[in-house]
């Protein structure tokens, strides 16, 4: 790959290519690769391109400028630098780390400061527009420095309503009844109060934390388990050999009859 160059590149600067690979070497030793081109970068300096051969730097080049002084045709190294090439495996752009920040990054010690012109706030002072929080400051005359904005609160309850405790969960959908009618819900105060709360029950998966009026889980408290049908007295079994068999003539009448003896006797006897 030869470089595109700018300007004409000063001919006894651009023919310093041993001079040029030495400084490289010195900075990148067995790294330094094949020499790629020279770049006229203005009168009497140009800029010498070396292959890179450093792990993880794919298209990356060794760039080392030499220049001379004027009337003087012994050219020097001004620098050497590694470079992107068109094609150079990039690292992504750099982001803030206050864009960067997600829930769960904060750990045991860090500190996170919140900027002083944080929307998500206002001065304790000004009404912050939850009722409950105006009243309790105004008749205190005391409070906290700040206090959730309406935007900030707008955009806690989008999140958690869009969350594991909104409604729009595998969990939710498949629960038995909804959490606004839990005896484990726990409502929150002020202007959240009419849509969040915080599950109470231990073994619930949301114990401890928010969820939504509609969010719900197998863990309802009205969720009671079907009673069992009740026992019935067990049916005795068949045995053949308990019965008591009797033989009999054919034309023999049944006992207890008209036509038995017995009873003809007993009936001639009262006659």
């Amino acid at each position: 790959m030869t470089t595109v160059a700018t300007s004409r590149p000063d001919a006894i600067c651009a023919a310093a290519v041993d001079l040029a690979r030495a400084a490289a070497v010195d900075s990148g030793g067995d790294a330094v690769g094949e020499h790629l081109g020279v770049q006229g970068e203005g009168d009497r300096l140009v800029t010498h391109s070396f292959a890179a051969l450093l792990p993880g730097y794919v298209g990356w080049r060794w760039g080392v400028t030499v220049a001379r002084a004027s009337r003087s045709r012994t050219p020097t190294v001004d620098e050497v630098v590694l470079l992107p090439g068109v094609d150079a495996l990039l690292p992504p752009p750099w982001v803030p780390w206050s864009e960067r920040l997600r829930p769960g990054d904060l750990g045991v010690g860090d500190l996170l400061p919140t900027d002083p012109d944080d929307d998500r706030l206002v001065p304790a002072y000004v009404e912050s527009g939850d009722p409950v929080v105006d009243e309790v400051a105004g008749e205190l005359g005391l409070g906290r420095p700040r206090v959730m904005s309406r935007l900030g609160r707008d955009e806690t309850a989008d999140r958690w309503y869009g969350g594991d405790g909104g409604p729009d969960t595998q969990m939710a959908r498949h629960a038995p009844a909804r959490c606004g009618t839990c005896g484990f819900y726990l409502p929150l105060e002020g202007s959240l109060r009419a849509v969040f709360g915080v599950c109470g029950n231990e073994f619930a998966p949301r114990d401890g934390r928010v969820v939504s009026a509609d969010h719900g889980c197998g863990a309802h408290s009205e969720a009671l388990v079907e009673a069992p049908p009740a026992e019935t007295a067990p049916v005795p079994a068949y045995d053949d050999a308990a019965i008591e068999m009797e033989r009999r003539a054919p034309d023999a009448p049944e006992p207890g009859s008209a036509g038995d003896n017995g009873e003809d006797a007993e009936s001639l006897g009262h006659s």
